[in-house]
């Protein structure tokens, strides 16, 4: 693996050592040579579970790089997911714990008084005066 996908890997979070590397046969169309060869790269980052099997080109070098973008943009965008996620958590906190405004506060009183008269129009249950 080059310097480029160690230091992506790195700004992640993970280590290389954490990706189990192993080469497969390919499967699907091809022939022989596909039968024969050990060109699919499949590559597991054993933290997260997430898992990258790359076929895309005859060579094992160049499945190999794909495979490993592949394998640094799924973790980038688990990563971004997660901070989304809790960024909107902080935000709904902020916007249930936030003191309400003066037209709102207002609007409530005036709701509870309307409530309360209706409530007092009823009269008294079991009264047949």
């Amino acid at each position: 693996m080059n310097e480029q996908f160690e230091a992506r890997l790195n700004a992640v979070g993970a280590r290389s050592a954490d990706v189990e590397e192993r080469f497969v046969r390919g499967s699907g169309p091809g022939g022989q040579k596909i039968n024969k060869t050990s060109s699919t790269v499949w590559l597991r980052h054993r933290p997260t579970g997430l898992e990258v099997r790359c076929q895309a080109e005859r060579s094992q070098a160049a499945n190999r790089e794909r495979a490993w973008q592949e394998l640094v943009a799924k973790l980038t965008a688990r990563i971004r997911g997660a901070r989304a996620a809790a960024q909107q958590a902080r935000e709904q906190e902020r916007r249930r714990t936030r003191q309400k405004s003066w037209s709102q506060k207002n609007r409530m009183i005036q709701t509870k008084h309307h409530r309360a008269k209706a409530k007092a129009r009823r009269g008294r249950v079991g009264d047949d005066s």
